[in-house]
Formats: structure tokens, sequence, C-alpha cells
């Protein structure tokens, strides 16, 4: 039996909520309004199951830091999709600023990309460096766990 690769089969949706600290409907909602649709299988009618790969969670991450920071679902949209066009470099060496108007991206080049045309106000700062850290500790302990009952099943398969 061929060990589970999550690098290649993707996570599950309810893998994804655990990691990224959601509910299953939020999920849901977000895949079917196009803010992050799964990059490895799309649910395609009953029975079929979504996957998503490391990158979609990572977004699905910043997403979710965004909300927690206050920034609308609109403008959490618009962020990423600004993200996902303008950040060719790793995303955990950069800074996401956000304002009530508008949102910037601090690449670790020194480079400063504005997300949103906006205008002036507080800034949040949101390093994008612990969601990426965050993201991969969540991950190695679903794997434990994961390792853990499959262990445990063919123990009790062999007992």
């Amino acid at each position: 039996m061929a060990a589970h690769n999550e690098e290649t089969d993707g996570y599950s949706g309810s893998q994804v909520c655990a990691i990224v600290g959601i509910t299953y409907r939020q999920l849901d909602y977000w895949a079917r309004t196009g803010l992050l649709e799964p990059s490895i299988a799309v649910a395609r009618g009953s029975g079929t199951k979504r996957r998503y790969s490391y990158h979609d969670v990572l977004e699905l991450k910043v997403i979710k830091q965004l909300l927690d920071a206050g920034i609308s679902l609109q403008r959490a949209r618009q962020a990423v999709e600004c993200l996902r066009d303008n950040l060719s470099a790793d995303l955990a060496s950069a800074s996401l600023i956000l304002s009530s108007s508008s949102s910037v991206l601090a690449a670790s080049r020194g480079e400063i990309v504005d997300l949103l045309a906006g205008g002036q106000g507080v800034f949040n700062v949101v390093a994008m460096a612990g969601v990426v850290s965050e993201l991969d500790a969540s991950i190695v302990e679903i794997a434990a766990a994961r390792r853990e009952a499959s262990a445990a099943e063919r123990s009790a398969r062999t007992a």
C-alpha cells in the first residue's frame, strides 16, 4: 500500500478546515463564489470531493488572517487577487500592510506594492512568515495524527 502524500494528493476539505481554522460552510462558500477553488480537484456533483494544494491552503490561511484583522470578505478577495498577481516571491518573506481603505504588500526586497487603490489610514501589519509557519505546524500535526490512526488500524487488523 502506497504512503499517503499530501504534496500530490492534496488536502481534503475537512483537513483544510482544521488547518486554516474555518468552518466547512465557509470553505464551501468560498469555493462556490470563486474566492479560492481547489487546484487539485474541484467538486463536480454529488459524491466528488475537493482536493486542495499546499498553495491553496496557504492562500486560505492568508484570507483567514485578513478576516481576523477586520478586513471585509470583499476587500480580502481584492487583496488576495492582487497578491496572486503581484507576488512572485516567497509569501513568507513579505508583510501585508492593511488600512481601512488600502492594502500594500511590503516584499522582502524593500519594494512596496499597492494592492488596492485607496487613501490613508491606520495600518495593521500581517506578517506572512507567521502565516506560513503556523500553516506548516498544523500540517505536521494532521500528518502525525493520520500516521497514528493508520498504525492503530494496521495493529487492530493484525491482532
